[in-house]
C-alpha cells in the first residue's frame, strides 16, 4: 500500500468504519507508515511473541486461581499502561546512547514522534475504557448509553493490543530490532516485582514460578530468534544506528499479467473465403481464365471469336 511519508490511515478509512472497531483499531493502533516485515518468517516469530506476551499481560495464575475478576483486569490494564509509559521511553533512550556514535538523533526525530504518539493513544484508549466502565457500573439508567460504549471500547483496546504487541507501538519505524527488544523487556519488568517480592498469588512454588517466568522466557528465546534472523539474513544488528544499516529489500513488484499463448489468426490473412494461406481456391475457378485479357483481338475475320471457326457464310 503505497502512503505518503508520515500518513496515519493512508487515506483508507472511512468515517462508517469508526462503528466497526476492528477497522477502527487496524487504522489506529497499526499505522500505514510502520514498515512491513521483511520475510514470513519474521511475521511467525512476531506472532508467537505475541501469544506469549498475552500471556504474560492476561497473567495465567488470574485463571488458575479461580475465577475470572473484571475488577483485577481494569487494574492491570492501567497498570500495563504506567508500565507502558515508563518503560518503553527509557528503553529507547538507552538505545539511542549507545547509537550516539553512529548517527544523531535528528535523523529518528520523525519515527521517534509517531512511536510516541501511538503509545500515548493506545494508553489513553486503555485509560478512558476503564473509566467509561466506572461511570457505567453505577450510574442507573445512563448504563443504557455508556454500555455500548464500553463494549466498543473494550473491543478496540482488544484489538489494538494485538496491533501495538506485534509492531510495539511502531517502532520498526525507528529499528526494526527494537519491537523484540521493547517487548523482552516489558514482559520481565511485569514479571520480576512477583518475584521479588514472594507473591505467587496464592501459587506453589513451583506453578507460580512456572507462571510467573514462563511467559518473559519465552518471549525472549523468541525474541533473539527474530534479532538473529534479522541479523544473519539483512545485516541488522541491534547495536547499529538505524542510519548505518544497510537498505534492506522491499516487497517484490506485483508480476504484469501474463499475455495469453499466442494463436494463428483464423482464415486467410489475404481475404481469401476459403481459408487457403497460399490464397488459392480449392477447386479451379469458374469460367475462362484468360478470358478479357488486355491484349485480346477484338474478335475474327472467321467470326465468333474463334479463329479455328469455319468462316461465316462461305459456300
Amino acid at each position: 500500500m503505497a502512503t505518503r511519508q508520515g500518513s496515519w490511515t493512508g487515506g483508507t478509512l472511512e468515517p462508517r468504519d469508526w462503528l466497526r472497531p476492528k477497522q477502527a483499531a487496524r487504522a489506529v493502533f497499526h499505522p500505514a507508515w510502520i514498515p512491513d516485515s521483511l520475510d514470513p518468517a519474521v511475521d511467525t516469530l512476531k506472532k508467537v511473541r505475541l501469544i506469549a506476551g498475552t500471556i504474560a499481560a492476561v497473567g495465567v495464575y488470574t485463571f488458575v486461581e479461580g475465577g475470572f475478576a473484571f475488577d483485577e483486569v481494569l487494574e492491570n490494564m492501567l497498570t500495563a499502561s504506567a508500565v507502558l509509559l515508563f518503560i518503553t521511553p527509557l528503553t529507547v533512550g538507552v538505545m539511542l546512547y549507545v547509537w550516539r556514535r553512529g548517527g544523531t538523533v535528528r535523523a529518528l526525530r520523525v519515527p521517534l514522534l509517531n512511536s510516541l504518539k501511538l503509545l500515548l493513544a493506545f494508553v489513553g484508549t486503555i485509560v478512558l475504557t476503564v473509566l467509561v466502565w466506572r461511570l457505567a457500573g453505577g450510574a442507573g439508567f445512563l448504563v443504557l448509553l455508556l454500555a455500548p460504549l464500553a463494549l466498543w471500547l473494550t473491543t478496540l483496546v482488544i484489538r489494538g493490543a494485538v496491533h501495538v504487541s506485534g509492531n510495539f507501538f511502531g517502532t520498526a519505524g525507528v529499528h526494526r530490532c527494537l519491537p523484540p527488544l521493547l517487548a523482552t523487556v516489558t514482559t520481565w519488568l511485569m514479571a520480576i516485582p512477583d518475584l521479588v517480592t514472594g507473591d505467587l498469588h496464592g501459587l506453589s512454588l513451583t506453578m507460580g514460578v512456572v507462571f510467573i517466568l514462563g511467559a518473559p522466557l519465552t518471549v525472549t528465546g523468541i525474541a533473539l530468534l527474530e534479532m538473529g534472523r534479522l541479523k544473519q539474513r539483512y545485516g541488522i544488528r541491534l547495536a547499529a544506528h538505524p542510519a548505518t544499516l544497510p537498505q534492506v529489500p522491499g516487497p517484490p513488484p506485483p508480476m504484469p499479467p501474463t499475455a495469453p499463448p499466442y494463436i494463428p489468426q483464423q482464415g486467410n490473412p489475404y481475404g481469401n473465403p476459403y481459408g487457403n494461406p497460399y490464397g488459392h481456391a480449392p477447386y479451379p475457378p469458374q469460367g475462362n481464365p484468360y478470358g478479357n485479357a488486355p491484349y485480346a483481338p477484338q474478335g475474327t475475320p472467321y467470326g465468333n471469336g474463334n479463329p479455328y471457326a469455319p468462316p461465316q457464310g462461305n459456300a
